[in-house]
């Protein structure tokens, strides 16, 4: 895997992935930034976020699971001090469905949190990550 991150002004970067997809990322203002792009930090809570997603969501399908809808809602603390490391990371997953297994669903969620979310396990060395399921009729 690979990724290339070009600066472009001030604290402005385009950050390329691999598979060709390009997206902006910036600082927020109080550090020169003029908030144009997604903050670091918060790319590395999207990515954990749609990592455990992936997994969740293939989990439940082949588990035949009549999935409709799926939301990872996402919230961290960091450290005070430098390196201001993710501290605590809570996932709450909202999955909508017709006659969800609420045992499926839960199942699904582990297996990601413990055995094949590579984003969840790496960040687990240095944060408390946490996860809890809402379950929608649809």
């Amino acid at each position: 895997m690979k990724a290339r991150i070009q600066w472009v002004e001030g604290t402005v970067m385009l950050a390329e992935s691999g598979s060709g997809h390009a997206l902006v990322l910036d600082g927020p203002p109080e550090h020169g930034g003029r908030n144009l792009g997604v903050r670091p930090m918060e790319l590395l809570l999207i990515g954990l976020g749609g990592c455990s997603q992936f997994d969740v969501l293939h989990i439940l399908r082949r588990a035949r699971q009549p999935v409709t809808a799926c939301v990872v809602d996402i919230a961290a603390e960091r450290a005070a001090e430098d390196p201001k490391v993710f501290t605590r990371i809570h996932l709450h997953f909202v999955v909508t469905g017709r006659d969800l297994s609420a045992r499926q669903v839960e199942r699904a969620v582990q297996l990601s949190a413990e055995k094949y979310c590579s984003a969840s396990i790496m960040l687990g060395a240095t944060a408390q990550i946490t996860h809890d399921v809402e379950i929608r009729a649809a």
